[in-house]
């Protein structure tokens, strides 16, 4: 039986006959008793988000996802657009559903997206997604003085970042999406 230990971002876990998905989680290991997992779970079937801890010892059931790799085409009011490039089948997933990761959506990025009983309830984006820096502020001599230097910029597709100074406008640079970080310059 899966345990508390087992939990990762995206794991379906049913309780209370309900579907929750983790969205966050982290495994705190206490000076004093049990270790246990602290998560954040959205309730797939209203869109609820709620904490939840579970000890060591508990027991979970979890449910069976299916992946499928589909592209972001765009965004509206109604939700966001997803495409199968070998079936050209499209679907929309509410804003809710996408929660925090919209803000790394951009058009034609590969996503995949989770499935339980045919109905899609989440996406898994990449790690590393390239953007392309839309507006930079110039550096200025002499702002090197006290180290590690960073500046914000805009990205593409409205995203903003730290990235070091010498990144300049019209540079192409990988995100991490799960910290939202700078990682590196591409060289093109």
């Amino acid at each position: 039986m899966p345990s508390p230990n087992d939990v990762k971002k995206g794991t379906v876990i049913n309780m209370n006959n309900d579907l929750w998905i983790v969205v966050d989680f982290q495994r705190v290991s206490p000076g004093k008793g049990s270790s246990f997992v602290r998560t954040r779970v959205r309730n797939i079937r209203t869109n609820k988000i709620q904490e939840q801890a579970f000890k060591s010892a508990e027991t979970l059931i979890f449910e069976e996802v299916a992946y499928k790799n589909m592209q972001y085409l765009y965004g509206d009011q109604t939700g966001h657009t997803f495409m199968d490039n070998v079936s050209y089948e499209q679907l929309t997933m509410s804003p809710e559903m996408i929660g925090d990761d919209a803000k790394y959506l951009k058009e034609g990025l590969l996503v995949m997206i989770m499935t339980h009983n045919e109905a899609a309830i989440a996406i898994e984006l990449p790690k590393k997604i390239e953007y392309t820096v839309a507006s930079s502020p110039m550096a200025i001599k002499g702002d090197t003085a006290g180290g590690n230097v960073t500046k914000e910029v805009t990205l593409d597709n409205g995203l903003t970042t730290h990235v070091p100074i010498f990144i300049k406008e019209g540079e192409h640079i990988l995100v991490n999406t799960e910290t939202g970080s700078y990682v590196e310059r591409v060289q093109k």
